[in-house]
């Protein structure tokens, strides 16, 4: 008997990939005069889980590091941000940098937990890691206010001297800027020597080291790029929501976006974008007409896109997304 072979993706969509990003953001851009206010903070909410959903797509596709422990950068990003705010400091890019900072710091001190395991191990680890972090956020009430959470009201401007990101319209438009400027970066970057470097030690490690490579070195850059990102998307959760609380880091959110991930293809950062795009299209409005019936939902576009793209809606053996 044959095996039954699963549909790919059509050549056309394929071939067109390494234009999605771009097409992408001039597709978004527009929206932001089109969509209602509900429709617009919706969007925005999916370019900010759309950005963590890329850190994980780095680390799982691309480094090698399957991880369900991204929540931690984001929720360190998340609380710096509120904490700035709280201190008065009303400058979105100054929020943008310092939550990137710390995310980049926590990755750089638990990164030897993760970059020498493998496999399920790390999948473990970076679960609790998660987790503890969760944790940790409610119990320090004296910094982050425990399980009440923290809020952040103020307005930010983008920059000193623009207006203050007063409107829905506003705050997606900053958003999708700082998506577009992050992901583009980091698509450049694995376009050149250093990702074709990170994809070999990914596929070949043991010829790597064999050959003289800082495989691990390789791993912790790239796990503290994607501690940055998460940080980042923490930043604008702050701008976008005005607070943060430790279940903003649970392992709920861990689950949705390594769903994303799968769904829109692990090696691709795009792909992660569209998956966080129809992860939270299908709990928000798709299962509305089905209360209570979210994760039934979830699991079923799972399963249908496992089953028709194996790979995801753009992944691909190699990540030159």
């Amino acid at each position: 008997m044959t095996a039954l072979k699963r549909p790919a993706l059509p050549a056309p969509l394929r071939r067109l990939a390494p234009l999605g990003f771009p097409a992408l953001i001039a597709v978004l851009l527009p929206l932001a005069w089109v969509l209602d206010d509900y429709a617009t903070k919706t969007l925005t909410r999916i370019l900010v889980i759309g950005l963590l959903a890329v850190s994980v797509a780095l680390l799982t596709g691309v480094a090698g590091l399957p991880t369900l422990g991204q929540t931690a950068p984001y929720l360190v990003g998340a609380y710096t941000a509120a904490t700035l705010v709280r201190h008065d400091v009303a400058i979105g890019v100054v929020q943008l940098l310092a939550a990137a900072a710390a995310g980049a710091l926590f990755a750089l001190v638990t990164a030897p937990l993760v970059v020498y395991a493998r496999g399920v191990v790390v999948l473990m680890i970076t679960l609790a890691l998660g987790e503890l972090t969760s944790t940790v956020a409610g119990r320090w009430k004296s910094v982050t206010n425990g399980t009440d959470g923290m809020l952040a009201f103020a307005s930010p401007a983008p920059l000193p001297g623009l207006i203050t990101l007063n409107t829905d319209r506003a705050t997606y438009l900053y958003v999708l800027t700082v998506v577009a400027v992050l992901v583009g970066a980091v698509l450049l970057v694995l376009r050149s020597p250093a990702g074709a470097m990170l994809r070999a030690a990914r596929d070949g490690e043991q010829r790597m080291r064999a050959s003289g490579h800082p495989v691990a070195g390789y791993l912790t850059v790239a796990y503290v790029v994607a501690g940055a990102l998460a940080g980042s998307a923490g930043a604008l959760l702050v701008t976008v929501e005005r607070y943060v609380s430790p279940g903003d880091g649970g392992f709920d959110v861990s689950a949705l976006v390594l769903l994303a991930v799968v769904i829109g293809g692990a090696t691709s950062l795009v792909g992660a974008l569209l998956g966080a795009g129809l992860v939270v299209a299908a709990r928000d409005w798709v299962s509305g007409p089905l209360p209570g019936h979210a994760p039934l939902v979830l699991g079923g576009l799972f399963i249908i896109c496992v089953y028709l793209l194996p790979r995801g809606l753009l992944g691909k053996r190699s990540a030159h997304d």
